[in-house]
């Protein structure tokens, strides 16, 4: 690492990137170009131009995401009806494999020897960044600070801040004693009380969602309409994807909709307690399962069950550039060819009910066999007797030996 010349450095103009900005100047001597995207984060991301400016940074990269973001890492995780570990809808992890693309591609633009993040040495994005990285650009090299600094603690790190003169803003509010992270799928919780997993988190904690207790006392209803897996109308109203996302959290954050509290086996090996707010995403997921249930053929909806399992792990994991991602990518997408149709939703309280679903082209329901009236001959009910007796044969041979 003594040939380090130039890094590009992913910043965000907080605490940690701050220090580690100033850390990379004084430890390896080198010129930093800084890179900050917004990608749904809800915060300003311009004032980290004039932050890393009066530290002298000389190139400074700062990037409306927020299209990119939905529309080729959201929605194509969306189509696999991603879950990992039944539970988490991967918002932080769906965000890495773009910011790591964008650093090494920066990295070649302004001629860079590395690339630094500012994820710690116990988690999960120091993987994906990383993994990110070496898939799009083998040789990179990268800087991860929090291996090899001593600065283990909040306590040393404002410390270090106070001596080199690292102004560190404080928010009005005093701000929040979580590590958050969020985008425009989601917003985690970390730290803090929620690494007790039996203490309750506090009610203070949650940011963008009401509590359903609180959420209004009448439901709403609203329309999705998708166009091969895809979210393109919500009331009719087409929007991109970005927007889309946007308007379904500011709908879902109204009921009290997307919260949850998961225990969760990182890669690193040990168990990690976070909370999450996906009202969003938590909506996007009922609608489209909903819209494959009408236009999927059952085996291939049930293959695709299969797979997601394996599919969520590689994406939590940090393999979305890696080719078993994307041979499953694949798949998926072309699955999602016939489904098209609207779903109508009520929300109320927390919760997201399904109460319509229809398609003009690509429905498999046929309500003339699915009828528990005259079918007019539509099915032979007579039919099912052979079919039973097939499929119990191997299990009456079985008993006949006793083996049942």
């Amino acid at each position: 690492m003594s040939t380090i010349k130039k890094v590009v450095l992913a910043y965000s103009g907080g605490l940690d990137t701050s220090i580690i900005l100033n850390w990379l100047q004084e430890t390896y001597g080198c010129e930093v170009v800084t890179f900050t995207a917004d990608i749904g984060q809800g915060e300003e991301v311009e004032p980290a131009r004039a932050k890393a400016a009066a530290m002298g940074v000389k190139e400074i990269y700062i990037e409306d995401l927020r299209e990119e973001f939905a529309a080729e890492y959201v929605y194509p995780m969306f189509r696999a009806n991603t879950l990992y570990e039944g539970e988490y809808l991967l918002g932080t992890s769906v965000a890495r494999p773009l910011i790591a693309r964008r650093l090494v591609e920066i990295a070649a633009k302004v001629g860079a020897d590395a690339i630094s993040h500012g994820a710690t040495g116990k988690g999960n994005d120091q993987v994906r960044f990383e993994l990110g990285a070496y898939a799009l650009n083998p040789a990179i090299k990268i800087i991860a600070p929090w291996r090899e600094w001593d600065l283990t603690s909040r306590d040393r790190l404002m410390a270090y801040a106070s001596e080199h003169n690292i102004q560190i803003e404080k928010k009005p509010d005093g701000g929040s004693p979580y590590s958050m992270d969020a985008n425009l799928l989601h917003i985690s919780y970390e730290g803090y009380e929620l690494e007790d997993p039996w203490c309750e988190p506090d009610a203070t904690m949650w940011r963008w969602t009401v509590a359903p207790e609180q959420a209004p006392d009448q439901p709403e209803y609203m329309e999705l309409q998708f166009a091969h897996g895809d979210l393109v109308t919500i009331n009719d109203a087409p929007l991109t994807p970005a927007c889309c996302m946007l308007e379904l959290n500011r709908i879902g954050s109204k009921h009290g909709i997307g919260r949850d509290d998961i225990v969760e086996n990182r890669y690193v090996g040990m168990k990690n307690r976070g909370c999450y707010e996906t009202p969003g995403g938590t909506i996007l997921l009922k609608a489209h399962r909903a819209m494959e249930s009408l236009t999927l053929d059952r085996e291939v909806a049930h293959l695709k069950d299969e797979l997601m399992v394996r599919y969520a792990s590689l994406v939590y994991n940090g393999y979305w550039w890696s080719p078993e991602r994307q041979s499953l990518q694949g798949l998926i997408d072309a699955s999602q060819e016939h489904v098209n149709g609207v779903v109508r939703l009520k929300l109320y309280k927390g919760n997201v009910s399904v109460v319509g679903r229809k398609s003009q082209t690509d429905s498999l329901f046929d309500e003339r066999i699915a009828t528990f009236d005259d079918d007019q001959g539509a099915y032979n009910q007579a039919d099912a007797e052979g079919f039973i007796k097939l499929n119990a044969l191997r299990m009456r041979i079985a008993a006949r030996r006793g083996k049942i």
